[in-house]
């Protein structure tokens, strides 16, 4: 399961929207847009802000959703560069009428939050879900995102249900450190 973010702030704040954006183009994304795409993800999803995303964000991802779902993956564009995307997937489970259209990531440039830019690409993602029969569409993200809740609870985003991720570090793991053993009296009887 992948997360989701507006932009990387913690805590919705009373601010005052700027004016929209004036010539930034939701289109679909391209081949040639990869690289900007990946690289505003790798600006907005950090260890120190989202850790859950900052894991499962790399070039892989990117690439594999845009091979296998290149219709619902979508690019903001201004002044010739990626502002935002939004890249989406359709899941249909079988034996079963319902298809799902998901929001896997959402991003915006800092620079250009508040504009509207999310806004339009969640709109126009939907658009296409619909488009292709999706009957439901969901998203997640981290629950200490809070600006991405009010985002997405103001979009008509509801029926919110925990999931908690657990993990375990490995390094202290008795096979972990037998398998370095190993490795180390290998590498001393090869000298």
């Amino acid at each position: 399961m992948k997360t989701t973010t507006v932009n990387a702030g913690t805590k919705p704040r009373a601010r005052k929207r700027k004016a929209d954006a004036p010539g930034v183009e939701i289109r679909p994304m391209r081949l040639e847009d990869l690289p900007e795409v990946y690289a505003l993800g790798q600006r907005l999803f950090t260890a120190e802000k989202l850790p859950t995303l900052y894991r499962s964000w790399d070039e892989d991802e990117v690439m594999k959703l845009f091979s296998a779902e290149q219709e619902t993956c979508l690019v903001a564009i201004a002044q010739g560069r990626v502002v935002g995307f939004a890249l989406g997937s359709l899941m249909q489970k079988r034996g079963s009428a319902w298809r799902y259209g998901w929001l896997e990531w959402l991003g915006v440039d800092p620079a250009w939050s508040r504009r509207g830019v999310a806004s339009r690409l969640v709109r126009q993602l939907t658009s296409l879900f619909i488009e292709r029969d999706a009957r439901i569409m969901l998203v997640d993200t981290d629950e200490a995102n809070e600006a991405a809740l009010a985002f997405f609870r103001k979009l008509g985003f509801g029926q919110e249900l925990r999931h908690i991720y657990l993990s375990q570090n490995l390094d202290s793991h008795p096979e972990a450190i037998e398998r370095r053993e190993r490795e180390r009296d290998a590498a001393d009887e090869e000298e």
